[in-house]
């Protein structure tokens, strides 16, 4: 039964390895960006506004989820400096404007309609994650996963 189990489970993961793979190292990076964000505005810590939080602990982020995504995730299989150089480019590119996005819907949020700080970190963390997917999915490792996954 418990073989039978594991099989089943293996299996799942196998055939949808990329998305798995991004949902946990996605949360990771969601993680680390909310720990960091917290780091950096709370009042007993750096104590930043909430924008300057926002952008630090993204900076931070980014570089950890660049090498999750290009290793684990779309398992990226550019070897070239020239083709890792326009990878990194298009990813940078691609968390700039979500971070954007972000930083804007942060700001109606919190500013214009009032909504605690933290409760819209979460619900903009939210949408930049599923954001960050497509854009790398369709457009900087589009042709990359090796992961035998079904799209």
């Amino acid at each position: 039964m418990i073989k039978k189990l594991w099989d089943f489970g293996w299996g799942l993961y196998k055939k949808h390895e990329e998305g798995f793979n991004y949902l946990i190292f996605g949360f990771l990076a969601f993680v680390l960006n909310y720990i960091l964000y917290f780091v950096f505005a709370d009042e007993r810590a750096l104590h930043l506004h909430y924008l300057a939080a926002t952008a630090l602990s993204w900076v931070l982020t980014v570089v950890f989820a660049y090498w999750t995504n290009r290793t684990f995730v779309f398992k990226s299989q550019n070897k070239a400096a020239a083709s890792i150089v326009q990878e990194f480019v298009s990813f940078i590119g691609a968390r700039v404007a979500t971070e954007v996005l972000e930083i804007v819907l942060m700001y109606l949020l919190v500013d214009l309609l009032t909504v605690n700080d933290k409760i819209s970190k979460l619900v903009c963390q939210t949408i930049v994650i599923l954001a960050n997917y497509v854009l790398s999915k369709t457009w900087i490792f589009k042709g990359d996963s090796k992961s035998g996954g079904e799209d």
